[in-house]
This record gives C-alpha cells, structure tokens and sequence, in this order.
C-alpha cells in the first residue's frame, strides 16, 4: 500500500471518506434498526441504502463495487449481507473517524504548541510550561509523527471500510462465480454464431456470387476469343473487362479462404494449412499433429492464426521461409509460427497481430511474440481445445 503524503489528494479524500462516513453510517443504521419492524418498508429501503454507500465509495475513494440483484425476500443471502453491512458500518465509521481525527488533531496540537500561551486558541492551552524548549521540541516531534501517521491511518480505515462493503455490499464468491459461469456461456455462444455466420457467408458467396463471376469471365474470355472481327476499341474494352473480372473472381476466392474454407470443415485442419502453406510465396515447412480434432470454432481460430501470420509474413517480414507446427497436447492445442525475416514485430505496431491478439483472447487462448529486431519471429499460440 503506497503511503500519501499529508498534504496530497489522496490524504484528504481518505480522511473526507472516513469523517464523513460516520455520520452516514449511523443515519442508514440507525434508519435500518427502525424500519425492522415494517419488513416491507425496509425490503424497499436496502437497496437505497446500499446505493448511497456505493456512490459515497466511488465518489471518495474511485472504488465500484460490482451491484448485485436487490433483495426480494428475507430468504436472500444479499438481503441478509447488505443489512448486516448497515448495521456494522457506524461501529467501523465510529472506530475510523475517532482515530483520524485524533491523528490529526493531535498533529495540530503538536506542531502548534512553540506558540506563545497568548496566541494559542482555547484547546491549545497545555497545562506544561511551554517556555521550555524541550517540552516544545517533544510536543512538536509528536506532532510530526502525527502528521505523518494520519494519512496511513486515513487510508487504513478506508481500506478497511472498502474491504468490508466489498464483502457485505458486493455479490458473495458463489455469485460471482455464477456470473462468470453465465458470461462465458454466452461468450462461447457468440463465438459460435459469428463462426457460424461467417460459414454461411462464405457458402453464400461461393454459392452465388462467385459461380456468377466465373460465369462472366467464361463468357467475356469466349468473347475475347471468337470476336476479332471487332474495331480494336471494342476488343480492348472486353480485353479489360476479362481481365477485371479474372482479378475480382481471385479476390473474392482469397476472401473466402480467409472467411472459413470448405476443406476445413470436411477434411480438418492439416488439409487447410497445407493450403494456406501452398499458396505462400516462400516455402513455408507445415508440420501438423493433431490426432483427435478440436471443435469447430477452435479450428476456425487456428487456421485464421496461421492465415494471417503468414500474411502479415509475406507483407512485413522479408523472409525467405518459415516452419507453422501444430500440435495438441490433451485439451490444449499448441501452435508456432517461425520466420527468418527481419523481426521488429510488436502486438501494438498494426492490426494484423492486434487482431490476432483478440481472437486468441476470445477463446481463453494464449499468445507468445518474440520478434527482437534482425530477426527471428516466433509466434506461440496455445488453444484450448474444450
């Protein structure tokens, strides 16, 4: 815990926190003992309460504490935790602001106390003599090390107040782990609607669109071929056309690769890889061990990892070759991409390995760089395969 210093910021928002509590503690339970004895009344006014402690911590000390569901029943464990905290916080209030404020009352006194009995306000008047430089020399070195013990004292009890409200005014571990539980669940089950997704639209593509391409490029090349009977305008413009239309129809078939290839729903990944090795413009050494396949969305992960890096390899690296090995190991599977290019490749430098970074992060994945300038670049990636 770093300590504040008096005069800072944080020195004071803690003891603001820890004076101002008190009263608030003891007005919201003393409101809480009184409404008992209305169960219905109270049932409404918890949540309430429970708000204006949230606000006052994250107004004094930046800290949210996570909300939870608002009591419904006397059967519910939040019910039962959000009063208890009502109850218990004046007695940790009381205990908190009676020592800040004797830390820092005392360090006024002290630090005060070389003034002339005259000049002194009322409870400043000591009962020593004052005259004598050593008793003011023992006062002032107390209120010094006051001083400097109030703010660890104001951040203590605050600490010690957030620590508390976390425990009492937060969802419990069971809760929480609920939670996670749920939002994982749906996580997973976005995961597999956008690969889903992106399946259909590549079926969709390779369905319509693309068999419309190859058609008008069949159709322009017939034409290129059989009218050369036509003014020279002419045949360049359906020259042009077949042209355009042979570089739209790859385009759009090096879209569909990326999207979710056919072959690896039908014959895995080793199939896929092979294809994405084969197409790389250096030699690219593929080495796959995978015995039992993983889960679709899993594949579809790995073949994007590999896709890419071989991308972003081609675009940046200046390599002459590079080694993907895939591998898996029980319920992980375990990926590396080597290069021999120039290295200097950073997860902050450009969206490829940005991109990367947050599709291995949507499966719980783990992500590897080592990329020192000159080279090499290994990438490691491990997915779990569950």
């Amino acid at each position: 815990m770093k300590v504040p210093r008096p005069w800072s910021a944080r020195a004071w928002l803690d003891t603001a926190h820890v004076m101002i509590g008190l009263p608030v503690a003891v007005l919201l339970g003393g409101l809480t003992l009184v409404l008992a004895a209305w169960p219905p009344l109270l049932m409404r006014s918890v949540p309430l309460f429970t708000r204006v402690q949230r606000s006052r911590f994250e107004a004094f000390l930046g800290a949210r504490i996570p909300p939870v569901r608002s009591p419904s029943s006397w059967r519910s464990p939040a019910t039962w935790r959000q009063i208890s905290y009502h109850l218990l916080s004046p007695f940790v209030g009381a205990a908190g602001a009676f020592l800040v404020a004797m830390a820092w009352g005392g360090a006024i006194v002290g630090l005060l106390s070389f003034l002339p009995r005259t000049m002194q306000p009322p409870p400043l008047e000591f009962e020593f003599d004052l005259r004598d430089g050593k008793v003011v020399a023992v006062f002032m070195a107390i209120g010094l090390v006051l001083l400097l013990l109030a703010p660890v004292l104001a951040r203590g009890m605050a600490a010690l107040d957030l620590s508390v409200a976390r425990t009492l005014l937060g969802p419990s571990r069971s809760e929480l782990g609920q939670r996670i539980e749920t939002l994982t669940e749906s996580r997973a089950g976005v995961i597999d609607a956008a690969d889903a997704e992106r399946r259909r639209i590549e079926r969709d593509l390779h369905d319509g669109a693309q068999q419309r391409l190859v058609s008008l490029a069949m159709n322009l090349g017939l034409a290129r071929a059989t009218l050369t009977d036509l003014p020279e305008p002419a045949r360049e413009a359906i020259a042009q056309a077949h042209e355009e239309a042979k570089q739209a129809l790859k385009e759009l078939r090096d879209f569909v690769r990326g999207l979710h290839p056919a072959v690896l729903n039908d014959q895995g990944l080793d199939a896929a890889l092979s294809g994405v090795a084969a197409r790389a413009p250096f030699p690219v050494k593929l080495h796959v061990d995978i015995e039992r396949r993983a889960s679709p969305t899993i594949e579809a992960v790995a073949f994007f990892i590999v896709s890419e890096a071989l991308t972003n390899i081609a675009k940046h690296a200046a390599a002459t070759k590079a080694q993907v090995s895939v591998r898996r190991e029980r319920d992980r599977l375990h990926m590396l991409v080597y290069d021999d290019g120039c290295g200097g490749a950073r997860l902050d430098g450009g969206t490829g390995l940005r991109g990367l970074a947050q599709r291995i992060d949507s499966v719980d994945g783990a992500l590897r760089l080592s990329s020192p300038l000159g080279g090499p670049t290994t990438i490691e990636v491990e997915l779990p395969c569950e």
